[in-house]
């Protein structure tokens, strides 16, 4: 979508005026201009009775003003030294890239209050648009891309409420690991997750959905530290469950490097994979195919997940319908030997 919902009238009505009459966002009254059959027929006669009201007549300059582009996309990730999001970083690289965009890349260190810092101080640079990661923004940082009318696409994640995003359920991923653990005949499931942002605390929703319907879940197995998350953590957690919970015979870890790191404690202790104790991750890291045991895991598609946003970001750029607001890419259980 362009930036045509910041121009201005020259009455001094804006298209955000309009749209707060209308109880409308700026970027709907701009679809009802210059889009019209993006809008339903109510709501585009709606609108254009207010623009009738108010007085609001596009500025022509002002627009071909508008029109001009820096060709540069804003991308906000949590981390710049996760695999993660730099898979992520590449897939859109990869699409901007051929497209003549350039990225400004803001690292928000699992913050909404950085994120939102990182915003404000972006936007004096004009990017055409925003890829930003996970759905729970401040609400100051909602406001300001209204405002603006900055098109932005959502991404590791799937929203209900109308906004592009690309990902996958977080929920489904960590029940799907719960299960896969379950039919391994394991009962006595923990849960090792650090960094509690929200994706991983999804993850944990999926894991207790899924043991509370079979009658077992027991809320002393998880395992939860807020700090960022490393292979030395996961094989201290590990000793701490394990000293406090002896009869656990399988760990859901929230990421592959927990896993990696719980896996070689394993090794040190003498505890034999998965007869004793089966241990899965998620993400399928590189790195997870080649511990001893090799790691279960659960597969996630971060490079297509930034090549897809990307494309949908550009689409909106330039003003096209979407062929899809809410893409789920999904994932796959990558079963190996440590379950």
């Amino acid at each position: 979508m362009s930036r045509k919902p910041r121009l201005r009238a020259g009455s001094g009505i804006t298209m955000h005026d309009v749209g707060q009459a209308a109880g409308v966002s700026a970027i709907t009254v701009s679809r009802a201009l210059n889009t019209p059959d993006r809008v339903s027929p109510a709501l585009r006669e709606k609108i254009m009775q207010v623009v009738e009201q108010l007085g609001y007549v596009p500025n022509r300059s002002a627009r071909q003003l508008a029109s001009a582009r820096s060709h540069t996309v804003l991308v906000l990730i949590p981390s710049l030294s996760n695999t993660v999001f730099i898979d992520a970083l590449a897939g859109i690289e990869s699409v901007l890239q051929a497209a003549g965009y350039q990225m400004l890349i803001g690292n928000t260190h699992y913050s909404s209050e950085e994120e939102l810092a990182l915003l404000r101080a972006y936007l004096q640079h004009s990017p055409d648009g925003l890829l930003v990661t996970g759905l729970t923004q401040h609400e100051a940082f909602r406001q300001i891309l209204e405002r603006q009318s900055l098109p932005a696409v959502y991404m590791m994640d799937l929203s209900d409420d109308g906004r592009p995003c690309v990902g996958f359920s977080q929920e489904a991923a960590g029940a799907c690991m719960t299960q896969h653990l379950l039919a391994r005949g394991k009962r006595r499931i923990a849960f090792m997750g650090a960094q509690l942002d929200e994706r991983v605390m999804k993850r944990l929703a999926g894991y207790r959905l899924v043991l509370q319907q079979a009658g077992c879940h027991a809320p002393a197995l998880e395992w939860l530290n807020p700090a960022p998350s490393s292979m030395q953590m996961g094989a201290d957690m590990l000793d701490a469950l394990l000293a406090a919970h002896p009869d656990c015979d399988a760990v859901f870890c929230c990421n592959d490097d927990l896993a990696i790191g719980a896996i070689a404690r394993c090794q040190q202790r003498g505890i034999r994979l998965p007869e004793q104790l089966a241990i899965g991750g998620f993400n399928d890291l590189q790195s997870a195919a080649w511990t001893t045991p090799p790691l279960s895991s659960i597969a996630t598609p971060r490079f297509e997940i930034g090549q897809a946003a990307a494309r949908m970001l550009l689409q909106q750029i330039e003003g096209l319908p979407l062929s899809h607001e809410r893409l789920d890419l999904g994932f796959r259980l990558q079963q190996r030997s440590s379950t």
